[in-house]
């Protein structure tokens, strides 16, 4: 132990007392280097130092065996399905949705339909691509078939010329926030070939069609399908879904008869042709008489009488050499079709292969509906019922039998045609699969036939 003894001496001792605490603290500081360099030299030669010499070396194991760290693989670029390409031949016309990426080109199931499928992804909302498709196609002068409903069912069907676009959207997205839409195309002249989509009309979903006379109870039978589903399977697939029943039930009446050429005969087919080819004035002239008929064949009463050789024509370009001249000319001694015989047209022209308008097919049928004189009409009192936009563009006359079909409930020729629309097109042409819709059945409510109900009379055996 080092034992310091200070000894105050006399005299300076202000200068004196600095200087001695300077050499003090020296002194010190040698004198425990010197302590520590002994304590450690002690120390290397113990049992202690040797333990913590070998807790802190390195495990020989891991000299023997090493351990190899690898570092981890680089990530790969997820594959995806961008290599789809539009066909060479896409009509240029059908707009595109900008912020989408073509997933999957699908050629059509059957060649005569010629109809392409295209499969699309977008990370946006189904509707915004539903808004941009209803605003491309109303500026770029489509004609809009059927929108989707309000809660995103069904399809949006446009056509322009000789094509068919249909875009359909799934109401839903996927999970990632992707949406996946299809648009269908088909293009051939004059009629269009498409898979059409279900209508955003409840009457199309389920056409119905009033019980016989003779039945009591208040039923609402729709088209025949159990029994004739392999004739519907043999119908073209071009004619829109919610038709085919309808066309096939008046098919195996055998009333859709057409020609192939202006100088053949009548043919039948099990099926019709052309289903989505405009219909002509004397086509629909000689179905509607051929579907009376045959629906009310055993109520002579209610039958058309075929016009004969001896009749003054009444039509100035309809000359009894005319192949349709009896059933037309027998309309317009009937006075179901104007003429110069009724008083009501001054146009003595029927002009027999100009296209069947709307308003001209409501205003030829329901008088053998109705079986009355039509009401009178206006412009606000067929709007206020219907609710057509367009309602001022129907003609005066048409415009009482649209009337009158308003008030045939469910079995309205423009319900079952048409669908729900608020749109009526009085003067758009009409397609052979619509004009056969509006012929499947005939009368009003609870006291009407259709063609099922001719169907199943002649599949019963004579009394």
């Amino acid at each position: 132990m080092l034992n310091i003894i200070f000894t105050p001496r006399r005299g300076n001792s202000h200068g004196r007392s600095k200087i001695t605490k300077t050499n003090i603290l020296a002194a010190v500081n040698t004198w425990l280097a010197v302590c520590l360099l002994a304590a450690v030299t002690a120390c290397a030669n113990s049992p202690n130092s040797k333990a913590l010499e070998e807790s802190l070396a390195a495990d020989p194991k891991l000299k023997q065996n090493p351990v190899v760290f690898s570092s981890p693989p680089p990530a790969t670029a997820i594959e995806t399905n961008s290599t789809a390409k539009l066909p060479p031949d896409f009509p240029t016309e059908i707009p595109l949705y900008p912020n989408a990426e073509l997933i999957e080109v699908g050629g059509p199931t059957d060649p005569s339909q010629k109809n392409v499928r295209l499969r699309w992804e977008s990370t946006d909302p189904v509707n915004s691509v539903q808004n941009f498709y209803s605003t491309e196609f109303g500026r770029r002068k489509w004609e809009i078939v059927s929108r989707p409903t309000a809660e995103g069912q069904g399809s949006l069907v446009a056509t322009r010329d000789n094509l068919r676009v249909t875009v359909s959207l799934s109401p839903t997205q996927k999970v990632g926030g992707s949406t996946e839409f299809a648009i269908d195309y088909s293009k051939e002249s004059p009629e269009i070939a498409a898979s059409p989509q279900p209508n955003n009309s409840e009457s199309s979903a389920s056409p119905t069609a009033s019980p016989t006379p003779s039945n009591s109870e208040k039923t609402t039978p729709t088209p025949s399908a159990s029994s004739k589903s392999a004739q519907v399977s043999q119908l073209d697939t071009q004619i829109p879904q919610q038709l085919r029943q309808y066309v096939a039930d008046l098919s195996q009446l055998e009333v859709l008869k057409v020609r192939s050429t202006e100088s053949a005969n009548l043919e039948t087919a099990s099926t019709l042709p052309k289903p989505n080819k405009i219909v002509t004035r004397r086509e629909y002239a000689r179905w509607l008489v051929a579907a009376n008929n045959q629906i009310y064949a055993s109520r002579q009463a209610k039958q058309i009488r075929l016009a004969v050789d001896s009749s003054e024509p009444a039509f100035s370009d309809l000359p009894k050499t005319d192949p349709d001249f009896s059933a037309i000319q027998g309309l317009a001694e009937a006075g179901v079709i104007p003429s110069s015989l009724s008083g009501e047209t001054k146009d003595v022209k029927f002009r027999p292969d100009a296209p069947l308008t709307r308003e001209t097919m409501i205003f030829w049928k329901v008088p053998l509906d109705s079986r009355q004189v039509l009401p009178t009409a206006n412009i606000d009192g067929v709007k206020e019922k219907w609710g057509f936009q367009d309602a001022s563009k129907i003609d005066s006359q048409a415009s009482r039998a649209v009337l009158a079909d308003f008030n045939n409930g469910d079995l309205a020729n423009i319900r079952r045609v048409f669908g729900f629309t608020t749109l009526f097109q009085p003067k758009k042409s009409v397609t052979r699969a619509e004009a056969a819709a509006s012929l499947w059945y005939f009368g009003v409510q609870d006291q009407g036939l259709s063609a099922k109900d001719a169907l199943e009379a002649k599949s019963q055996p004579p009394q």
